[in-house]
């Protein structure tokens, strides 16, 4: 599985022992703003680990730090200059994640929130629904109820008989 590159951090190899992160610094700065640089250290020594990452705020000047600075020379060593990768955590697919598992636990709350809100608007409109069919229900068969009184008006109504036999009659 290849993992996203991040077009703004650059991952600067091949450091000399000397180098300090003002230095990587003062290196890149001629290609743009950076917002961070660091030199992660070897835990047993307290010394950096002959690499570093310069992260850029723009993805331009990352890329033309990177044109400019992959086989350059810094206090007598040679750099290697490549974007970083997304550092990796312990857990997710293959044994590996991008981020911390509860990285996404506010999206993943959203999301259910969302969810139960769609559910309940959905069952306010199924309720709707079924009040709507039944209030139609209850109109069809309240003229229905009419028609049939109407039916029997005309059987008690001496007059509404009348008509009915003319009606036949001219027909």
């Amino acid at each position: 599985m290849a993992q996203a590159v991040q077009k703004n951090t650059l991952y600067v190899g091949g450091l000399a022992e000397e180098v300090n992160e003002s230095i990587l610094h003062a290196a890149f700065i001629p290609f743009g703003d950076i917002k961070d640089v660091k030199t992660p250290l070897d835990q047993a020594t307290q010394k950096h680990r002959s690499f570093g990452f310069v992260t850029f705020l723009e993805k331009e000047d990352a890329s033309a730090a990177m044109d400019n600075m992959d086989g350059a020379e810094l206090y007598g060593r040679v750099l290697t200059v490549n974007y970083a990768l997304p550092e990796r955590i312990k857990g997710g697919e293959q044994g590996w994640a991008a981020q911390p598992i509860w990285a996404d636990a506010d999206t993943w709350f959203e999301r259910q929130q969302q969810e139960e809100e769609m559910q309940r608007i959905q069952a306010e409109n199924r309720a709707t629904m079924q009040a709507a069919e039944e209030l139609h229900r209850k109109k069809v068969a309240q003229e229905r109820e009419g028609e049939k009184e109407d039916e029997v008006d005309t059987k008690d109504d001496p007059m509404a008989k009348a008509e009915a036999e003319a009606l036949r009659q001219n027909s």
